[in-house]
């Protein structure tokens, strides 16, 4: 198996971003993935001890579609952050700064209309991801489940519905699930497998068009008696992993 595409997502809900390479680190997530999200007014997320909460209590696809038409692109370097929504001027603004992280945030909440629940913030905390499982992990989808799925709905489905990391190419449909306790070498980085993902009604977002035009969930409930489609991964040993690299389980140590 091997590496066709690794994505990061900055802004929870917002914009995949497609790298060639990229360094891991130790028992972190991908470098930027998930770093921002757009709290809902009523989120209970606390800056001083930030703390996982589920998707529900941010800007996200499961519940806001229409967040697939908003256009983002982080700059680490910067620090800015661009954002294009639908009919509005290209908007630009640093997130390293209490007044861009504030612009930001209103042009999102203005954008979401009567979905945004009191007054959102655009959040950062430092060493904390808003990824929607608590352990900081990378997500792993073998593309032979997907055709699979695929198969069997009759549908085209784009990768980027599932918002993953890593699309690995090669092997059988849902061996991924084999793996899950075991460790795999990825690139030069070595990762051990937790669990499978539970797919959600995010999946059934289009990323082109912002319609819900899919049933992803249910789709693999119908044909293969689960909703789940990849796995979770974290990072044990760090070293790079770039487009084209193996991926390959390793056997128990004695």
């Amino acid at each position: 198996m091997r590496i066709e595409t690794i994505y990061r997502y900055p802004v929870k809900g917002l914009t995949a971003e497609a790298l060639e390479e990229v360094a891991l680190t130790p028992g972190e997530t991908l470098p930027e993935d998930r770093r921002f999200a757009l709290a809902q007014g009523d989120a209970p997320f606390d800056l001083a001890a930030p703390a996982w909460l589920p998707k529900r209590h941010f800007g996200c696809l499961m519940v806001n579609a229409r967040l697939a038409l908003v256009h983002s692109a982080f700059d680490a370097r910067s620090g800015d952050l661009l954002l294009r929504l639908p009919s509005q001027s290209p908007l630009v603004a640093s997130t390293r700064s209490e007044a861009g992280r504030a612009a930001i945030a209103s042009a999102l909440t203005t954008y979401l209309a009567e979905e945004a629940r009191g007054t959102p913030r655009f959040l950062e905390a430092p060493g904390h991801s808003f990824s929607d499982v608590a352990k900081k992990v990378v997500s792993i989808i073998g593309l032979s489940s997907l055709h699979a799925l695929e198969q069997a709905s009759g549908m085209t489905l784009d990768p980027l519905r599932f918002r993953a990391n890593v699309y690995v190419s090669g092997g059988s449909p849902w061996a991924e699930f084999g793996w899950i306790g075991q460790e795999i070498q990825l690139g030069q980085t070595k990762l051990r497998v937790v669990k499978r993902i539970v797919r959600c009604p995010a999946t059934e977002v289009n990323p082109s068009t912002g319609e819900r035009d899919a049933k992803p969930p249910r789709w693999l409930r119908d044909h293969f008696g689960h909703a789940d489609l990849g796995v979770y991964a974290e990072v044990l040993e760090g070293g790079r992993i770039a487009i084209g690299d193996a991926l390959e389980t390793l056997a128990p140590a004695d």
